[in-house]
């Protein structure tokens, strides 16, 4: 019998290399930090920390990542969020696309419309301090939901502030990607 260490909750197993691992994947560190430190600050501690570690790419489709499910579970415009992005992968209802993915904070950077093809869609979605999204996750309980979607997601996107807006961070993710 060997002594192998099992990864605890505040150390995932492995962090591959060349990553930063980030601490606020610990819920109980998340917990513990925000209960000294003001929201707006909270938020630029966990987004540095998404930063340096970047994207985590665990399940880059927005229809199978893990970190999204209670996303993916909402009804906005009389659809789940699931419903929606498989009609879209379809290839159906082209003009809905858009308004029905901007209900969800979510922009399309970029989508195949031939219908008998994959969709090879890049979406972003917003993970800013004040996204559409931010109610679901709170409401759920998920505190650092952000750090958990850029695990999975392919990209992160981080814009610096301006003097109108605070920072806008979007997460990256595939539909219908090609190869699949």
């Amino acid at each position: 019998m060997t002594n192998k260490k099992q990864p605890s909750a505040r150390q995932p197993a492995e962090t591959p290399a060349g990553r930063t691992e980030n601490p606020f994947l610990d819920v109980e560190f998340y917990q513990r930090m925000r209960d000294y430190t003001e929201r707006d600050a909270a938020f630029s501690k966990e987004l540095k920390a998404i930063g340096d570690s970047g994207a985590g790419k665990h399940s880059t489709d927005i229809r199978e990542a893990p970190s999204l499910q209670l996303l993916r579970a909402v009804v906005k415009k009389g659809l789940s969020l699931e419903t929606m992005l498989g009609r879209m992968a379809q290839g159906v209802e082209l003009g809905l696309w858009e308004p029905w993915m901007s209900a969800f904070g979510i922009e399309i950077r970029g989508v195949n419309y031939a219908k008998a093809e994959q969709r090879n869609a890049r979406l972003a979605l917003d993970m800013s301090l004040a996204c559409k999204v931010n109610s679901v996750f709170a409401n759920a309980g998920v505190v650092n939901w952000r750090s958990l979607v850029a695990q999975d997601c392919a990209q992160i996107q981080i814009d610096k502030p301006t003097e109108k807006s605070g920072a806008k961070v979007y997460a990256i993710f595939f539909l219908d990607a090609p190869g699949k």
